[in-house]
Formats: structure tokens, C-alpha cells, sequence
């Protein structure tokens, strides 16, 4: 059964001081941390991504600001806007991802569950297309 995209909530504790949330491996996220990386700076109306992986499956927090992702299984599209330090966005394998609408300042985080690859990667979507039928 294939996974499906979805929101997962993280704890929130709140004192005086402000707030803190985790992400811990394979328990509020469903894979091992392999990879770490942030996306940041990004100029108005540009998009990230346009691919999909074969194996690697994401989490993807907006740390600071908004921005939306974007995800297609080949037969059906949808948005996710993203922004909020304490939910973030399960992204499984086998989905074509881009993610565009970064606010001013925005900072994405993005945990991976396989180290970088490039032989992981479909940047053209009629591949991509062809691999999920």
C-alpha cells in the first residue's frame, strides 16, 4: 500500500521563556534522519524542486514564514501551505514535489531519509510519470 502525503503535528511546549518543539526519528516522523538541509532566501515568484525521488521520503517544516508545496502522484495534484514551526508536511517517495509562494524571510527545513544521491532523482515528469503508472 502506497504511503500518502500528510500533516503531522509536532509537540509544542510553551513557557515564559517561548517555545520548543522536536522531530525525532521514527517516532514523530516515519524514517531515519539521514539528511538535513534548509532552504532560505529564496528570490520572489522563484520555485524549488520540480522533481521526484525514487526513495528518498521527506518532512518539511516551515521554520519562518510560509510558503506552499506542491505534490502530484501522477494521477492527482495537491497544495500544502506550510506555516508553522510546530506541523510539517510527510512527503513519501515516488512524488513529483515543487514548492513555491516563500514569503520574505522564509526559512523551509527539510529532513531526508537517504543521504544525497543524484541517481535518485527524476527531474523530467513524463518519466516521472511513466515510473508511477
Amino acid at each position: 500500500m502506497r504511503e500518502e502525503p500528510r500533516f503531522i503535528q509536532l509537540s509544542k511546549y510553551h513557557d515564559a521563556s517561548g517555545n520548543l518543539s522536536v522531530i525525532e526519528e521514527n517516532i514523530d516522523i516515519p524514517f531515519k534522519i539521514e539528511r538535513t538541509y534548509w532552504i532560505y532566501d529564496v528570490p520572489g515568484g522563484e520555485c524549488r524542486g520540480g522533481h521526484a525521488y525514487k526513495e528518498n521520503q521527506e518532512f518539511i517544516v516551515a521554520m519562518s514564514g510560509s510558503f506552499d508545496v506542491h505534490l502530484d502522484d501522477g494521477k492527482e495534484k495537491r497544495t500544502y501551505h506550510l506555516n508553522r514551526s510546530y506541523y510539517g508536511l510527510y512527503v513519501p517517495k515516488g512524488m513529483w514535489r515543487e514548492m513555491d509562494n516563500f514569503s520574505t524571510n522564509s526559512l523551509a527545513l527539510v529532513l531526508s531519509s537517504t543521504k544525497y544521491d543524484a541517481d535518485d532523482y527524476i527531474y523530467d515528469y513524463e518519466e516521472f510519470l511513466t515510473s508511477v503508472q
